[in-house]
């Protein structure tokens, strides 16, 4: 045998593994879709004659009724409208932060913590609602639920402005929270039904930027608003908004739920088939299962996000570095206030304006990100041999677990040495850009991988972010004052370093192997 024989036979073999390696992978990708979507039809119009059961399905991979086939427009229109929903409800959460000051003035107040839960109380019913109206929401469809949600947080958020007493405040807060955080649960959900996951990464950039950037646009207005007027218009002036785009969603957002509209399109069926012809024959889609009462199917999906983080130690671990980011936000929304009023001595109006710097990290590091995330995921999959992996989601997580508390510690100690203000700023825009960066590869991840179950999944995450969203502002008031913005930003960073940093790395090695052990991510 020559050489160029060997090295023929040692290309010859190498091509072979690298077909078998594809060949795997493509069936693992093939394995994997199938879990989460529905039966071929044409495999089972095969057996309707053989059978007392007609199963409903898409017609065929083109079905201009399944979401996922939509026009971009018509996709589009879909996210812009549940991001707006998104966005109002955290504008909302944050507006009256600048305004406790006129607030515990009028009612009378002197405690701190309850002029904190002023603030806090709307976020600790976002812990609340997503539990119970994600799941609500894969049995009554996206739409609909989302839509009365916002609705009844209108109705809450008008009723603040109207407010006697710090009781009923509060009581209005979390009533309006509760429809408020439907957003949540429901918004990425109606993503995962429409986008495929190669393009799903810009939807999701301007969807998961919405919650970050809402809380930093309202303080802003919040401060000039309490300046100028009364902090009852803060509730106003947010339900007004509302209010326009309730009426957009009414008229353009559309249900994406897949078992829903199958289901419609069951029920069309039964009512056109001639009774006499075919009397026993049953019809039932592809997602149901022989218990199709709504009893059984609510009881399930009720306890399925507890499910998720109880068994799923992918939600486990993004659960919890996500509660701690989104804590991280709501301690420099409730402090940034703080920090220049008290330390640089600006007046109400302009220690407000910083909170542009946490706008320009968060806008400027979101834009970035989402022209990258979907190439990054096409790069990994043709290296792949065109199979995605959630895991893909991943690489733009590993900088922005470093910037975080690069720009925490900046922030810190540049208030303490009373640096010129532009450099606590830029520590903001750092710490705002590592936030959102996280943010959006956790919440595409998630996506990716939970698809039929994306809104338990995002229930699941809001719930244990939206508590950390909570307490953490109840507690760094005292935190600040015993240890001073330098020290107390330095634990901060030290505890986003011990969670973060090692998160990307533990599912880039080990995602795909939980998911292979997972019940609910196949």
């Amino acid at each position: 045998m020559s050489f160029s024989n060997v090295a023929s036979d040692d290309k010859g073999s190498a091509s072979s593994q690298d077909s078998e390696r594809c060949g795997e992978a493509s069936l693992t990708s093939t394995l994997e879709e199938d879990a989460n979507q529905p039966l071929d039809a044409s495999s089972i119009l095969a057996d309707k004659t053989v059978t007392d059961v007609l199963i409903v399905d898409w017609d065929g991979p083109d079905d201009p009724q399944n979401p996922r086939n939509w026009s971009f427009k018509r996709k589009w229109a879909a996210t812009a409208i549940v991001s707006g929903f998104t966005f109002i409800t955290p504008v909302s959460s944050s507006m009256i932060a600048p305004a406790t000051n006129q607030l515990a003035v009028d009612f009378g107040i002197h405690s701190s913590v309850v002029i904190a839960l002023s603030t806090s109380m709307f976020v600790l019913a976002f812990a609340v609602g997503p539990l119970f109206l994600g799941p609500v929401s894969e049995i009554y469809g996206r739409s609909r639920v989302l839509q009365l949600a916002n609705l009844w947080y209108l109705a809450w958020n008008l009723g603040c402005g109207f407010a006697r007493n710090e009781n009923q405040l509060l009581a209005f807060r979390f009533l309006a929270g509760l429809g408020g955080s439907a957003p949540f649960a429901i918004g990425g959900a109606v993503l995962s039904d429409c986008w495929r996951p190669e393009e799903r990464g810009r939807a999701v950039a301007l969807y998961s930027l919405a919650p970050l950037l809402g809380p930093v646009i309202g303080p802003i207005l919040g401060a000039w608003i309490a300046e100028y007027s009364t902090w009852r218009w803060v509730f106003w002036s947010t339900s007004f908004v509302d209010a326009i785009i309730q009426l957009a969603g009414l008229f353009f957002l559309q249900e994406t739920y897949p078992p829903l509209l199958l289901e419609r399109k069951a029920n069309q069926i039964r009512q056109s088939m001639d009774e006499e012809k075919v009397p026993s024959k049953e019809v039932r889609t592809v997602f149901e299962g022989n218990d199709r009462s709504w009893q059984f199917v609510m009881s399930r999906a009720l306890l399925r996000p507890f499910a998720l983080v109880y068994h799923e130690p992918i939600m486990q671990l993004l659960c919890l570095y996500m509660a701690y980011v989104y804590g991280m936000l709501y301690v420099f929304l409730t402090t940034i206030p703080s920090m220049f009023e008290e330390v640089y001595q600006q007046p109400v109006g302009v220690a407000g304006l910083h909170y542009i710097a946490l706008g320009v990290g968060l806008v400027g590091a979101s834009q970035m990100n989402a022209r990258t995330l979907d190439k990054i995921y096409v790069h990994f999959a043709n290296k792949n041999c065109g199979v995605g992996k959630p895991e893909f989601r991943l690489p733009s997580m590993f900088p922005a677990t470093i910037i975080l508390p690069i720009g925490c510690l900046i922030t810190g100690w540049t208030v303490q040495a009373h640096t010129h203000w532009i450099a606590p700023d830029i520590g903001i825009a750092l710490t705002g850009a590592g936030i959102i960066v996280s943010y959006q590869c956790i919440m595409t991840y998630v996506l990716d991988a939970f698809t039929l179950h994306a809104a338990s999944a995002s229930a699941a995450l809001s719930c244990l972010r939206s508590l950390a969203g909570f307490v953490f502002p109840l507690y760094t008031p005292a935190m600040y004052s015993a240890l001073g913005f330098g020290k107390g930003d330095t634990i901060l960073s030290l505890v986003a370093i011990v969670l973060g940093c090692p998160a990307p790395w533990i599912m880039w090695r080990y995602g795909e192997r939980l998911r292979n052990a997972s019940r609910h991510a196949r």
